[in-house]
């Protein structure tokens, strides 16, 4: 006698099999994903430079701590706003990292003193972890 329908162990198998495979490919795509991110932050971060370098130009001095980088988007108050040539960065407003938080910038800066520091907290989205994407490291 043959038979002609699955059992419920054989179904469950299956399923299994298949869940299995999900989670290698979804962990494959993710782990790509993530990098695709790393090195979008890293490109982000070389544009804020060329962008900082460009108003360094203009202005003769980096943006302050307190203007911090929206000076790329907006034209700063005080003196010698003449000199801004901007917006350095296009858009009207300075763009988030990849994982939608906020690019750190400080000046005078802890890691470069005669320039600024700028950074991303990265993954995590918490400052000092390894995965911050920052100017002052490779």
């Amino acid at each position: 006698m043959s038979r002609s329908a699955f059992t419920i162990l054989e179904l469950l198998l299956v399923l299994v099999i298949l869940a299995v495979l999900a989670g290698i490919v979804g962990s494959r795509f993710v782990g790509q994903s993530q990098s695709a991110k790393i090195k979008a932050a890293t490109t982000q971060l070389q544009n804020f430079k060329l962008a900082l370098g460009r108003f360094e130009i203009d202005m003769g001095r980096y943006p302050s701590s307190s203007e911090g980088l929206r000076v790329l988007v907006e034209k700063p108050g005080g003196q010698n706003v003449k000199a801004w040539q901007g917006p350095y960065l296009d858009g009207d407003a300075v763009p988030k990292d990849q994982w939608e938080n906020t690019w750190n910038y400080r000046q005078p800066g802890q890691h470069i003193p005669e320039g600024y520091d700028l950074w991303s907290n990265g993954p995590d989205g918490a400052e000092g972890g390894a995965d911050d994407i920052a100017n002052w490291t490779k």
